[in-house]
C-alpha cells in the first residue's frame, strides 16, 4: 500500500467551528462515526464505526505507518481526530491536503465549490450538512424525540444509510480532484511548509496561565466595579 485516501464523519458537543479542531475532538463525547477509504485507488470502502464496526488491521496499520501518504480534503481534520482516536500523534509528514493542493491553484477552498469548479462528474451530496445536523452535533431535546438529546444510527436509519453514502461520495470527490490537479503538482518544498505549519499548530503556544486567570479575574473587578459607579444616580 502506498497511498490511502480517506475522510471521516464525527460527533461532538463542542462546536467546530469556534472551538477549533484540537478542542473539538478533545471533548468527552467525541467520536469517529464513519470512515470511508481507497486504498491505491481501488473501490471505496466504509467502516461503520458507529454500529459497531472496525478498522481492517491493514488500514489502522497504514494509518501508523509513515511510509503510507495519507490522503483527504483539509487532511488536518482527519489527522488530529485520527490521532485523538488511537492515542497517538500522527505526524504530518506523511498526509497530503487536496485543500491545500487546490488552493496554490487559487481554487475554493471548500469541496463542493472545488468540486463545481473542475467540472467533476460525481459532486458532494447536498442533503450532506442536513445530515451533519442530524447525526454529528446535540439535537435539543422535544417530546416528539424522546428527550434525547443525540441522534444515533438507530434513530432514523434511512438518513444514516444515506450518511454513508455522503461519506463515501466525499471521498470520491477527493480523488477526482486529486487526479484532476495531477498535471499541476505541488513542488515539494509547499509541501514542506505544509508540514510545518502542521507542526506549528499541533504544538501550539505556551501560556503563564497563572498570569492569564488574574489577568481574567482583574477584568472581572474592573467592570464590575465602573458598572456600578456608571450605574449609579448622581444628585444634581
Amino acid at each position: 500500500m502506498k497511498n490511502l485516501s480517506i475522510d471521516i464523519e464525527t460527533y461532538s458537543s463542542e462546536n467546530l467551528a469556534k472551538a477549533g479542531v484540537y478542542r473539538y475532538s478533545e471533548a468527552p463525547d467525541f467520536g469517529i462515526l464513519l470512515f470511508s477509504y481507497s486504498v491505491d485507488n481501488s473501490p471505496i470502502k466504509v467502516v461503520d464505526l458507529a454500529c459497531g464496526e472496525r478498522f481492517p488491521d491493514e488500514v489502522r496499520i497504514a494509518i501508523l505507518d509513515p511510509a503510507v501518504t495519507k490522503w483527504a480534503f483539509n487532511a488536518q481534520f482527519e489527522r488530529v481526530c485520527l490521532s485523538h482516536y488511537f492515542g497517538e500523534w500522527l505526524s504530518p509528514a506523511s498526509w497530503h491536503c487536496t485543500m491545500v493542493w487546490a488552493a496554490t491553484l487559487g481554487l475554493l477552498l471548500s469541496l463542493d465549490g472545488v468540486g463545481t469548479v473542475l467540472g467533476l462528474e460525481k459532486q458532494k451530496i447536498k442533503e450532506g450538512k442536513d445530515l451533519i445536523r442530524y447525526f454529528s452535533i446535540p439535537c435539543k431535546p422535544t417530546q416528539i424525540n424522546g428527550q434525547r438529546t443525540r441522534n444515533f444510527p438507530g434513530d432514523a436509519p434511512e438518513k444514516w444509510a444515506t450518511f454513508k453514502a455522503y461519506n463515501i461520495r466525499d471521498v470520491e470527490v477527493e480523488m477526482s480532484i486529486k487526479d484532476k490537479l495531477s498535471r499541476f503538482p505541488v513542488s515539494e518544498t509547499e509541501w514542506q511548509n505544509y508540514m510545518l505549519d502542521q507542526q506549528i499548530n499541533d504544538r501550539g503556544i505556551r501560556l503563564d496561565m497563572a498570569l492569564v486567570k488574574q489577568a481574567i479575574k482583574c477584568d472581572d473587578s474592573f467592570r464590575k466595579a465602573h458598572l456600578a459607579k456608571a450605574q449609579t444616580p448622581h444628585s444634581s
